[in-house]
């Protein structure tokens, strides 16, 4: 089974899902005027629009909150160190490349989320691919392609990793047995995941942040303590991308080929830029100004946190320590305990071992809400349903914590290929619709007014959409 998935992943990721990402981005990019590079100098603007609380939906920043808490996991130090360890330094230059293009995808996915959103019976918005594969495109079968694929990998196969990468850390600095990290971990996501999104929501506003913050802190100050490597560091890291470093070993095209695959394939791993995750909970928001748009920018900001700063602060830590990552390949988050070891002493290790808790357990509790939501595409939400979700997403837990299953990451590789593919294609069809959404809310920003979206301008698009989604609200 292992060597039959690594050959699946090595075709997934060695050809198709490369050309896959970075045409969609940069389709994307063109298609959207260059958003991303457009709207970064309005990042601080559009965070502080997003706090404004609107009816019916979840507050902008609380859903970036929960989409970061999501996002926010084992991907940022496991899988970042794995990138180093089998594509080189020059993987962290891919990584960034990723994001930046992926930016492209996140705004089309979340725009189209919020645009075809629609109410539950509780009257909170929902959405997402499936939705956006059911009414912009009339394929409701592709949309419940989409949802198995999604409650497979978020409601099963990367929960398994999350919880894999806290015990080994927790057994690595303290010698915590698994089984006991397995028993407290369940008992604590079941304690979340019992919760309310709007509760879940509330707390992510907070938790999401502070433990973004401490990893990023500490990050920064061991590379202001060795301020004088750092462009040397950097060097480094552009020169092993293209293989600068490594010519005279002749090994150019295989050391390029690992940097770009393992970058790309742990930069969308961890900021999940395209792969349809996102947008469930993008469409839960009700968005300020009230416009599809609005809401594609402000996750925008969530891929830029996640690799731009989070994934580099990892990097650098793995970097600066100066450790052969050579010796360590079965395990990247031992990888970077030991660089932070290294780096600060014994105490780092607890230290990795703690933000990895805060990700880990933020981040399953994200990927929960992922999977219920899709639970009502599919029309299974009944309790019983509900709680069958609560009990695999628990017993997942226990299952990751207890088992080294080097397996669990190269099937997490192949779903999350096989999700990404589905979504890419969806977006690629609704691509000028995508192109609606942002020229519209850049015409009116061009003319000085609060963006907001009329869909009787577009009668084609507002026959598509559910009734009351976007009702023009009054301007400010």
């Amino acid at each position: 089974m292992p060597d039959f998935l690594s050959f699946i992943g090595e075709i997934l990721w060695g050809s198709v899902m490369i050309y896959l990402l970075l045409g969609c981005g940069v389709w994307f990019t063109w298609r959207t005027g260059y958003v991303q590079f457009r709207y970064i100098r309005q990042f601080g603007k559009s965070l502080k629009g997003s706090l404004t609380p609107q009816k019916g939906g979840l507050t902008s920043f609380q859903v970036l909150c929960v989409s970061l808490a999501a996002r926010v996991g084992s991907g940022n130090l496991a899988g970042v160190a794995i990138a180093i360890t089998v594509g080189g330094p020059g993987a962290v230059f891919w990584m960034w490349v990723s994001a930046f293009i992926g930016m492209a995808s996140s705004f089309a996915e979340s725009s189209l989320a919020q645009l075809y959103k629609e109410k539950d019976e509780s009257g909170q918005y929902r959405g997402g691919p499936a939705w956006y594969m059911a009414r912009g495109l009339g394929m409701r079968w592709m949309g419940v392609v989409f949802s198995i694929f999604l409650l497979l990998a978020y409601g099963l196969i990367f929960n398994t990793v999350q919880a894999n990468s806290m015990a080994r850390a927790l057994e690595f600095a303290f010698d915590t047995p698994k089984l006991l990290t397995g028993l407290i971990a369940s008992l604590v996501v079941i304690l979340l995941i019992t919760r309310s999104l709007k509760s879940i929501a509330r707390m992510m506003q907070w938790i999401a942040p502070l433990m973004s913050l401490l990893w990023v802190g500490a990050s920064l100050l061991i590379s202001l303590w060795h301020a004088v490597e750092v462009p040397a560091l950097l060097e480094m890291i552009v020169r092993s991308a293209f293989g600068w470093q490594e010519a005279a070993a002749g090994a150019v095209g295989y050391t390029i080929s690992q940097a770009l695959t393992n970058g790309f394939q742990r930069g969308m791993f961890s900021n999940e830029a395209g792969m349809g995750s996102t947008p469930n909970i993008a469409a839960a928001a009700a968005s300020w100004p009230p416009h599809p748009a609005a809401q594609g920018i402000v996750q925008m900001i969530g891929v830029f946190i996640d690799t731009i700063i989070i994934c580099s602060a990892s990097a650098m830590v793995v970097l600066l320590s100066g450790h052969d990552t050579e010796i360590v390949t079965h395990s990247g988050i031992h990888l970077i305990q030991q660089s932070m070891n290294l780096l600060v002493g014994n105490w780092g290790a607890g230290f990795v071992a703690f933000i990895m808790v805060l990700f880990a357990t933020t981040s399953i509790a994200g990927n929960y809400l992922y999977a219920k939501n899709n639970l009502y595409f599919l029309q299974l939400h009944t309790r019983t349903n509900v709680w069958i979700l609560r009990g695999v997403t628990v017993l997942m837990v226990l299952a990751g914590s207890l088992l080294s299953l080097p397996v669990v990451w190269q099937l997490a590789d192949v779903i999350m290929a096989l999700m990404a593919i589905t979504n890419m294609t969806a977006l690629l069809l609704l691509s000028p619709v995508v192109r609606i959404i942002a020229r519209d809310y850049l015409r009116q920003r061009k003319l000085g007014v609060q963006p907001v979206f009329n869909a009787r301008y577009y009668p084609d698009i507002e026959q598509q959409l559910a009734p009351g989604a976007w009702d023009e609200p009054p301007r400010e």
